[in-house]
């Protein structure tokens, strides 16, 4: 049957009911439309939606559900790749839906489904507060945070879904609902660090921290120094460090672009970034050991909590790149030899940045009231990602990201993390055992027939009864682009 048969009037429906918010795969504004933020991602949904509110979202899933169709929603569409072929599914842009308000006194900000954490950081710091953002000013405040949160003020705080005080969503069955402790208690747990599998997100609420400034930045030393520069990161982070200091051993091929900075730009280093609430002599006397290495650039500095988010110089607008990453259990001397053997000075192919990033602290503490992602059972995170703007060079970077993975696979920890799996991966290693019944359990009650997709599923315990996917009605050649 073709993908897309002539049914016009079920066409309408949609297209009438969400007027100017519906691009259809024969507008000329398709190929922008179903963009991700990865621009190798090829997505080819059945249609793409733009909601600019709870309702808009809940006729898009309602349609969906008539024709036996699927949902995906998308922020920025950072982490687009695991999600596989669209073939049958509107794919739901929640771009549109942008808006934050903060409550000072209460210590929250109630966040709108499309928000990026640039925009929250800067509305939280006006009031004296910061959120448990991501490192990069332009990842998606809602997919970040349902997939668990690593923030760089983590080892102190913890997960950014364990911060969250309510959510509102639209179910599979079109009703806005929301979860917080007092009502829906088991979806509340499960989108606390399980995903997107349960509903379309439309907003959060955040708890904020009063805090206004961090001692942070980057000590920079040339690549071939990599070795004893990344060992002595590796002693610094498995002494008895205060959960106020988070830092990151990385190394970096940064390509010659005008948005990098001119001292660092097309070159190569050995890097060490430092995190730090508190003291500032506290963290000189931690990193002293680092700095005896003479860096060619100490960067580290008091700076004001928005410019976190800026000051790893990741990019800002879309691209084409790979990625994946792995979780690190025990972060030996030999595995971090095997770390800077495949991708230091001596790399078979530079990737842009391969980093470890420090874990631990409050990051691995279970507590009663967490939620599906209680903690981090690991105490590194391996993040590699190379620019691919063309297929041969896309093939060569996966070919170095797994490489790379491969190579410290021998020290892996067990558990794996939604925010650094950037391909399909087996979603049963996301989360504990016990964890992760009860996600297959609270899918199956709320979404039996699962519509609802995700970049990494929690498949139902029963197969859903709707399973003849449907397809998406096309138009007439009049009424294509009229809502453009």
């Amino acid at each position: 049957m073709s993908a897309y048969p002539t049914q016009l009037s079920s066409a309408s429906r949609l297209t009438s009911a969400l007027p100017g918010k519906v691009v259809m795969p024969e507008d000329v504004h398709f190929d922008e439309a179903r963009r991700a933020w990865n621009l190798t991602i090829d997505q080819r949904p059945a249609a793409v939606a733009f909601p600019e509110s709870p309702q808009d979202v809940a006729a898009v899933v309602l349609f969906a559900r008539d024709f036996c169709l699927r949902v995906a929603a998308q922020g920025t569409g950072h982490s687009a790749g695991p999600l596989g072929s669209l073939e049958d599914t509107i794919l739901l842009k929640t771009g549109r839906m942008r808006g934050v308000s903060v409550d000072p006194d209460r210590r929250t900000a109630q966040v709108e489904a499309g928000t990026v954490w640039d925009e929250v950081v800067e509305v939280a710091a006006q009031h004296g507060l910061a959120a448990l953002a991501g490192s990069s000013p332009d990842v998606g405040v809602v997919g970040y945070t349902l997939g668990g949160g690593i923030s760089f003020l983590g080892r102190r705080y913890g997960l950014a879904a364990n911060h969250v005080r309510a959510i509102e969503l639209v179910t599979a069955d079109g009703r806005l609902v929301r979860a917080d402790r007092d009502h829906e208690p088991d979806l509340f747990w499960a989108l606390r660090g399980g995903g997107g599998s349960f509903g379309v997100v439309t907003s959060i609420e955040l708890e904020l921290f009063p805090i206004t400034q961090a001692y942070a930045g980057i000590l920079w030393y040339p690549i071939e120094r990599g070795p004893e520069v990344l060992h002595a990161w590796r002693e610094l982070t498995q002494s008895d460090l205060p959960d106020e200091l988070t830092t990151v051993g990385r190394f970096v091929n940064l390509p010659p672009l005008p948005q990098i900075p001119e001292p660092v730009r097309g070159k190569s280093f050995a890097i060490v970034e430092a995190y730090h609430l508190g003291d500032p002599a506290q963290a000189d006397d931690l990193l002293a050991p680092l700095r005896a290495l003479g860096p060619l650039n100490d960067t580290i500095t008091t700076v004001q909590m928005p410019a976190l988010t800026h000051l790893r110089m990741e990019p800002e607008q879309p691209v084409p790149a790979a990625s994946d990453g792995l979780m690190v259990d025990n972060l030996s001397a030999d595995a971090l030899d095997a770390f800077v053997e495949v991708a230091g000075a001596h790399a078979e192919f530079p990737l842009v940045s391969i980093e470890l990033r420090h874990l631990g602290g409050e990051l691995r503490r279970e507590r009663p009231e967490h939620g599906a992602l209680a903690s981090l059972d690991a105490d590194y995170a391996m993040g590699a990602v190379g620019i691919a703007p063309t297929p041969e060079l896309e093939a060569s970077v996966r070919a170095q990201v797994q490489a790379v993975k491969d190579a410290l696979a021998p020290w892996a920890a067990r558990q794996m993390y939604l925010g650094f799996a950037e391909t399909q991966q087996d979603t049963a290693t996301f989360w504990t055992e016990q964890a992760y019944h009860r996600l297959r359990r609270i899918k199956t009650a709320v979404e039996p027939d699962d519509l609802i997709r995700s970049n990494h599923p929690i498949p139902l315990t029963s197969p859903p009864p709707c399973n003849s996917p449907g397809a998406l009605p096309t138009r007439t050649p009049n009424e294509v682009g009229s809502e453009q």
